[in-house]
């Protein structure tokens, strides 16, 4: 099958907008990317909540049950909508630190990302790393200062913490009247109106809006007004207007305020989107070339996840398509292993729901259902041959033993730990001489031991124990370096499943006393390693 003609691949790429949401906790993000649903016309209303049509979708985004109970997103979801003529294509990413490896994946497969930030919060220490993730890869970065109908600080405060803590200037392309808590609508500084908003019950529908200009929202508004209008002032004199060069350079970031829960100025926002964020590009492959948005299909697997489907305890391998046509049925090469791949189930995603795709575009989303030998960071291509660079690894920073508590139970467990290695849940390293038996688990944060000990149990039906070490940096080694590293107090080698060797140190001292003692030893940090401290 040969590349479309007449640049097709091109004018349905200008029409899609790919972007992540980002935050901490609590932020809000869950409600904003419900009600962009809400806007994009993908949801209706019921009971107060926003449910999805006819009743068939109901928590759109968090479905894993841990997510539920505890109220935050631990994995990331993909959720498409048309607005305005336009495909979006949503990419929900995990709402703590401790997955901010699983948040670097879903960025390689964005054009821009939404940044969500808690109007009395701000940037919290505990997940700046996200949103320095997010400047790493160099995105487009709109920032949304959400629950501003809530108690919080002063704006300009705010936004001058954005460019103190993450080293991007914010551009205010609204602002709000009103102090957080006492919230009346926003200045559009782009037209200088006054978009004043009215609530509606349980934020279940649409907002409505009233448009005034500068003497209306004098009258209307009084003080509120007078205060809104000093502090526009000081954002002229200081220069604080969008660049759209800039915006793309991930230099600056236009700026929104509003209240996700009421609706406040998620319109201005999902409008942003479509006028400010980047249509799909032409990508880079592995020996930096640009392939054409108009050359035959290629795509990039940043996502696998299992058991979505409880019933069917299927695999889905999310890919995210770089260039071309994608046709469902079409036989495709996977770069990796050089074999042919069948894309006879393949699904566009809403979540936890999933209906048969026949035709994507670059930017668009497939799932590829029970795409066994599919890993993240593999390229699937047509015709012409390309390799996306892979996904780099974080440097995990803690490790527990994990082992099976039934040894009845061994065969479950085993493919439980080989079914979240792959998935990237946690990186398992095995003993080269014991295997299998007691594989340790390396993550970034605690919470992703949780998640493997939840999943293993509930969905592998293997209950485990773990045993944390003592270790606390690792780095890559090789064969001729093992004998002698593992023949040191405080150090051990273990395998990944790709083969790569980790020399695990009890300390940094430990290591640097080792590098400069024995400075002939393979000791390479990890890729990834600049990018967690």
């Amino acid at each position: 099958m040969s590349a479309p003609e007449g640049g097709e691949a091109t004018t349905e790429a200008a029409r899609r907008r790919t972007f992540a949401i980002i935050s901490h906790p609590d932020a809000g993000k869950t409600t904003l990317t419900e009600k962009f649903l809400l806007y994009g016309g993908a949801l209706t209303t019921g009971a107060g909540a926003v449910k999805a049509r006819e009743g068939r979708r109901a928590v759109t985004s968090d479905w894993m049950e841990m997510e539920r109970q505890r109220g935050i997103s631990i994995t990331s979801t993909v959720l498409q909508f048309p607005y305005r003529d336009h495909v979006v294509n949503l990419l929900d990413t995990p709402g703590h630190r401790d997955f901010s490896e699983d948040t670097y994946r879903v960025l390689a497969a964005a054009d821009a990302a939404v940044m969500v930030l808690d109007a009395a919060k701000g940037i919290e220490p505990q997940t700046l790393k996200l949103f320095e993730v997010c400047r790493e890869r160099g995105l487009p970065l709109l920032t949304f200062i959400n629950k501003w109908d809530r108690p919080g600080r002063d704006p300009l405060e705010v936004i001058d913490e954005v460019e103190q803590r993450i080293g991007v200037v914010p551009t205010p392309l609204t602002w709000p009247v009103g102090l957080a808590g006492d919230f009346r609508g926003v200045v559009d500084r782009r037209t200088g109106d006054y978009v004043r908003f009215t609530r509606v019950a349980r934020g279940a529908t649409e907002a409505p809006e009233e448009v005034l200009d500068a003497a209306g929202a004098a009258d209307a508004e009084g003080e509120a007004w007078t205060r809104a209008a000093d502090e526009l002032s000081l954002l002229d004199e200081v220069g604080a207007s969008h660049d759209d060069e800039l915006f793309r350079a991930g230099e600056t970031s236009p700026t929104f305020f509003g209240s996700a829960l009421t609706n406040f100025g998620v319109r201005l926002l999902l409008d942003a989107v479509v006028d400010l964020a980047p249509s799909p590009t032409p990508r880079l492959d592995e020996a930096g070339k640009e392939r054409p948005l108009d050359a035959p299909f290629s795509g990039l697997v940043f996502k696998v996840q299992s058991n979505m489907d409880r019933a069917h305890r299927d695999r889905i391998a999310y890919l995210r398509v770089c260039s071309g046509r994608f046709e469902r049925g079409m036989v495709v090469t996977h770069a990796r292993t050089h074999k042919p791949f069948a894309t006879k189930y393949a699904h566009s995603v809403f979540g936890q729901e999933r209906e048969t795709v026949e035709v994507a575009w670059p930017g668009d989303v497939v799932g590829l259902v029970n795409a066994t030998e599919v890993r993240v960071g593999d390229t699937l291509y047509l015709d012409e041959h390309v390799a996306y660079p892979e996904i780099p690894s974080f440097a995990p920073e803690q490790f527990s033993v994990v082992r099976v508590r039934d040894t009845g139970k061994a065969k479950q467990f085993r493919k439980g730990v080989t079914q979240l290695d792959e998935e990237g849940v946690v990186q398992v390293l095995r003993d080269l001489d014991m295997g299998d038996q007691a594989p340790v688990l390396a993550a970034v944060g605690p919470m992703q031991f949780e998640v493997a000990v939840h999943r293993l149990e509930t969905e592998f039906g293997a209950p485990v124990e773990l045993s944390p070490t003592s270790y606390t940096v690792a780095r890559v080694t090789d064969e001729a370096s093992t004998t002698p590293l593992r023949g040191m107090r405080g150090v051990t080698v273990l395998e990944r499943a790709d083969g790569t060797r980790l020399a695990l140190f009890e300390s940094r001292f430990w290591l640097d006393r080792v590098l400069a003692d024995q400075p002939d030893l393979t000791l390479d940090p990890l890729v990834g390693n600049a990018m967690v401290g």
